[in-house]
């Protein structure tokens, strides 16, 4: 009779281990808990001195949990799955999960392993195959997650870093006016709010001082239309005058309606000053054009009414000296016309500044010597005297290497008469030379008043041809037009600051650099 082979059969005790393993894996508790209750069960149930589960990793297998003593070595337990040999009672059977070797679980006993033992241990390996292979998936996905987060946050600071370091004030409102983002730009100057104040607030908490129907009225045609809004709003809050640019631009999550406003202002007085001196430039080349058309033109009939004045001013001597009475009204008549066609002579030549200007040889100059001379020609203007004079001159300023010493003169002399007629009988005119910030405007001279001011209406206008502030008759509004070309053909700037009822200061801004 034949007896065909029969499987062992687990003992009740090795039954129990395992029924506890299992137990314990369909708790809630973490897995490496379990982990270490199954081992510590495991080594109890065979009388162990070590119970351990051994790990694939990229340096070889690792020894990650243990009950017991830990002894065995990697190069033991390698032995131990090849079955090469049971070093020190070091027995291991793999932790598979599908088809992927995961590990081992080791065991070492100084006895031969029971068939029953062998059961119970490939039975714990095979209950910790799943687990084993369900934790890395979650520790891979924790790792993909916490990778994802870290480069959306680092996406997020580079472009929070973007925002923060452009040159002007951005911030971005939701549909119900509350701030969601608010840039570096629009928490620094006089009026800057920080983010953390304002992030969460409503933009009428924030911008108080702006008219609240009118700010939100702006909002709602941006959130109602998706339209851009741009404008200009002029504003003393720093404390000087300063021109900004408004731009609202609408914002969707998605494509629907606008959920956001993008609100960008930029200080925009620098730009709107070039503009209006490159405009200012434009008047005056019309002005040159205008009067290198009409100049002869003028010219002939006023030699011709000057030549008939002098006509009539002989025949009426002739007259009276033939003894007929000539009324004196005629004389006077003949008198205006004279000094009439003599300014309109001057206006003329001019405007000849402008159509032709006076090619003079440029050298060195030393503007503390244009000043010096400048004084001593207007030491014997009347009004000049009645004034109080402050000089300040900077004893080591540059020289302009290219430069008219007369035109300068000129200059000079027209801005301390205008200061003059400001400040009528009393106050105090200060000339002033310094060194300027760069080459480009390397030196620099000053003339300061005290008198009635000019009004901000009028400053944009005051350098144009023929605009004057002066009573009618005592001024041809030339002076400054005539001032501004001359600077500007010494490739220098000249500007104003005026406060009405304190006074003005004219600068005068020239290279320091070869050109």
């Amino acid at each position: 009779m034949t007896h065909k082979p029969t499987s062992p059969t687990p003992t009740r005790g090795a039954l129990d281990a395992l029924a506890a393993a299992i137990a314990e894996f369909n708790t809630s508790r973490p897995l490496e808990t379990s982990i270490a209750v199954a081992l510590d069960t495991l080594r109890q149930s065979l009388d162990s001195p070590e119970c351990s589960l051994w790990l694939h990793t990229a340096d070889g297998l690792v020894r990650t949990w243990v009950a017991g003593e830990a002894q065995a070595a990697e190069a033991e337990v390698d032995a131990a799955l090849a079955g090469t040999g049971e070093a020190h009672g070091v027995r291991a059977v793999k932790v598979i999960a599908g088809d992927r070797n995961v590990g081992a679980l080791v065991v070492r006993l100084s006895r031969p392993l029971q068939a029953e033992e062998g059961l119970l241990l490939t039975g714990v390996a095979n209950l910790l195959a799943p687990e084993l292979a369900h934790a890395e998936r979650s520790r891979q996905l924790e790792v993909e997650v916490a990778a994802r987060t870290v480069e959306i946050d680092r996406e997020r600071r580079f472009t929070e870093k973007i925002i923060d370091s452009l040159p002007v004030g951005l911030y971005v409102i939701d549909r119900e006016y509350r701030i969601q983002a608010w840039n570096r730009k629009r928490e620094t100057g006089m009026q800057g709010v920080s983010r953390d104040e304002a992030i969460g607030r409503t933009i009428f908490d924030i911008l108080h001082r702006q008219p609240f129907e009118m700010l939100r009225r702006e909002f709602d045609e941006v959130l109602a239309t998706g339209r851009i809004q741009e404008y200009q709003m002029e504003s003393a809050a720093s404390g000087d005058p300063r021109t900004y640019r408004i731009t609202k631009i609408p914002m969707r999550l998605g494509d629907s309606a606008v959920t956001h406003v993008i609100t960008i202002g930029e200080d925009v007085t620098d730009w709107r000053e070039g503009q209006q001196r490159l405009s200012q430039a434009e008047k005056l080349a019309a002005i040159g054009t205008l009067a290198a058309g009409v100049m002869h033109e003028i010219n002939n009939p006023l030699a011709t009414i000057a030549a008939c004045g002098d006509g009539l001013g002989y025949r009426l001597e002739d007259i009276q000296r033939k003894g007929t009475e000539v009324n004196k009204d005629l004389f006077d008549y003949i008198e205006i016309i004279e000094n009439e066609v003599l300014r309109c002579k001057q206006i003329v030549d001019q405007l000849l500044d402008f159509s032709r200007p006076k090619q003079l040889a440029k050298s060195p100059v030393d503007l503390n010597e244009v000043v010096e001379k400048t004084l001593f020609l207007m030491k014997h203007h009347g009004g000049f005297k009645k004034l109080t004079l402050v000089k300040d001159v900077e004893q080591t300023l540059p020289v302009v290497p290219r430069g008219n010493a007369e035109q300068l003169v000129q200059v000079l002399m027209a801005l301390i008469i205008n200061a003059t007629d400001a400040m009528g009988s009393h106050g105090t005119i200060t000339l002033r030379t310094r060194t300027g910030p760069s080459a480009a405007d390397g030196a620099i001279v000053e003339v300061i008043d005290t008198g009635h001011g000019i009004a901000r209406a009028e400053l944009s206008k005051i350098f144009e041809p023929f605009y004057t502030t002066k009573a009618p008759g005592t001024g041809t509004g030339l002076g400054l037009a005539i001032c501004y070309g001359i600077v500007q053909d010494h490739r220098g700037r000249i500007e104003v600051d005026s406060v009405v009822g304190k006074g003005s200061t004219f600068r005068v801004l020239l290279p320091t650099i070869e050109w």
